[in-house]
């Protein structure tokens, strides 16, 4: 039986990708510092016999006896809220972690694949972004610790590759939602979604004509596996080109869902991307993938995950 060591294997992303593996017959070892990460995202797993969770900070150590197929490195705060909130744990993650794990896949002679991100290309001049753009980062503004955090894992993960001969993978993980988000994550969907089903006016930074693209997580999930199960070793941008400015993103909501209420505007955060939108020509010819899941179906099953988180937490309450 193969074996998958998955880090941040505990959040939104990490999760789904243990339930995927444990479908795919590997035994999943499940590794987090619950920083970010929820129990309750992989509770579901733990009568499983081809699962085990292992608490630990991967920027200390990660020891796995036995033998290991591939390693998995999805361990890191991903929203602003999040890294902003733990500037030096995600700095740390990015380069430490990143460290240990590639040490771990080069100890046990098992593949690597990085979960990079979008943030690479920073506040991109280039549009749509290419996995050949460099990117146009503030490596010394409040967001850089995240930017900066992932392209020095890409950096290191390729010196692995050239130097070591490690089996490395690189995913450039583009704006990705779907259920286990968590409602205070910061993100585009979950403000929106939390704020339509609290009755509240949804939050838009600017004038909300900076743009996003939005990749459901069951298709994310998909590309990875596929991207894991090749030999291309470089970047891959994975997302859903499909393009729109927050602010008509926010009136699609509203519509979708049958809300009236109105938006509140606030100044843009420092360094907030302009633009984005992942060209995917690449994950088209290397691993045979682009994103299937219609936006409004997306929104509706998250908008019901949601919906139960808020109504446990209210029967969480009401019995105290």
């Amino acid at each position: 039986m193969k074996r998958v060591v998955i880090t941040g294997g505990a959040g939104f992303i990490g999760s789904h990708l243990c339930d995927r593996f444990i479908m795919e017959d590997y035994e999943v070892i499940c590794v987090d510092n619950l920083i970010t990460g929820k129990l309750e995202n992989i509770q579901h797993l733990f009568g499983n016999d081809r699962f085990s969770f292992l608490k630990l900070d991967v920027t200390n150590y990660i020891h796995i006896s036995g033998n290991v197929d591939a390693v998995l490195h999805f361990a890191s705060p991903a929203s602003p809220v999040d890294y902003l909130r733990y500037p030096i744990q995600t700095l740390k993650v990015g380069s430490l972690g990143t460290h240990k794990a590639l040490g771990l896949a080069k100890d046990k002679k098992a593949t690597f694949l990085l979960a990079s991100t979008s943030e690479v290309y920073g506040d991109p001049t280039v549009h749509p972004q290419r996995e050949d753009y460099w990117g146009n980062v503030n490596p010394i503004g409040p967001r850089g610790v995240y930017d900066e955090a992932k392209r020095f894992a890409e950096a290191l993960t390729m010196a692995y590759h050239r130097y070591h001969g490690v089996d490395t993978r690189i995913v450039r993980i583009f704006n990705t939602y779907g259920p286990r988000m968590r409602l205070g994550d910061g993100r585009v969907v979950p403000a929106f979604l939390s704020q339509i089903l609290s009755g509240e006016e949804l939050t838009i930074y600017g004038d909300g004509s900076q743009t996003r693209s939005f990749c459901f997580v069951s298709d994310l999930v998909e590309g990875v596996w596929r991207l894991l199960n090749t030999n291309f070793m470089e970047p891959v941008n994975l997302g859903n080109p499909n393009e729109f400015t927050i602010l008509a993103f926010a009136k699609l909501a509203c519509k979708i869902f049958q809300y009236r209420k109105k938006f509140r505007f606030l100044p843009l955060p420092a360094d907030d991307p302009r633009v984005r939108k992942p060209d995917i020509s690449l994950a088209r010819q290397t691993i045979g993938w682009e994103p299937s899941v219609s936006l409004e179906d997306g929104l509706r099953e998250t908008y019901e995950y949601f919906k139960g988180e808020l109504e446990k937490g209210l029967a969480q309450e009401s019995s105290r």
